[in-house]
């Protein structure tokens, strides 16, 4: 190889996809002193689990994972155990989750990020290939989230009485990963935090910015373990993906 072509190939940067793991919660609503995401789900933490279906989707490069400031050194420890190599960066949450995704995108080396997949910690039964069409979804029009069909009849209510009635057929549960341009996301998180605007998942502040998202179906075993009913179903799906693979 000439130095020339050396010199060109050396300008070339590769773009890589990231993904932010948020972990910083508490997990109140679990009841017990242990944030949700290191109690213990068959043999490991559920944010071990997690971390998995990350490490075994080709389409992600690395893994940035924001945890509570006094759990940094324990959770190094952790991936080391579980040879989770993708784990490239732990940040310390801050107080709000919007607070702590913007650190994990400060953390982010602008250069080669092209897609970044926000997931929640507590989401274990994702699958590497749901995470996978969610990002190829982003790579194409920019901004899509994994979410579900709703099957329930949903109601607005004010006082203790309902104002609204929704048509279902229309409705969708949002799950994560929630996956968007690098610039876009961080445009996004900026413009929110100038306004102080509250979320509670990052396709809402994207779509303040006038930016059309697009659905990838996901499974309803895609479940976000929050209280003790989910933990009761967690353990049934884990002795069911046990069983299968059996």
């Amino acid at each position: 190889m000439s130095r020339h072509c050396a010199f060109i190939l050396s300008l070339v940067t590769v773009l890589m996809n990231i993904a932010i793991i948020a972990a910083a919660g508490q997990g109140t609503r679990m009841g017990g002193t242990q944030a949700k995401q290191f109690r213990e789900l068959a043999g490991a933490p559920i944010i071990v689990h997690t971390l998995r279906r990350f490490e075994e989707c080709a389409t992600i490069g690395e893994i940035i994972v924001m945890v509570p400031s006094s759990e940094s050194a324990a959770f190094l420890a952790l991936t080391a155990k579980h040879h989770l190599s993708k784990v490239r960066r732990v940040v310390p949450g801050g107080a709000t989750r919007t607070e702590s995704i913007w650190r994990g995108l400060q953390a982010v080396r602008s250069t080669t990020a092209e897609i970044i997949a926000v997931h929640d910690a507590v989401r274990p039964f994702v699958t590497p290939d749901e995470i996978d069409q969610t990002v190829r979804a982003a790579e194409a029009s920019g901004a899509a989230i994994l979410a579900q069909p709703a099957t329930d009849t949903i109601k607005e209510v004010q006082d203790g009485h309902v104002t609204r009635t929704f048509d279902r057929s229309s409705l969708w549960h949002a799950q994560t990963p929630q996956c968007f341009r690098y610039d876009l996301l961080r445009r996004a998180y900026e413009h929110a935090l100038t306004r102080n605007t509250p979320a509670t998942d990052d396709s809402t502040l994207v779509e303040q910015l006038g930016v059309t998202i697009t659905i990838v179906e996901g499974s309803a075993r895609n479940i976000k373990i929050t209280r003790p009913e989910d933990w009761m179903l967690a353990e049934i799906l884990t002795k069911q993906i046990s069983d299968v693979r059996c």
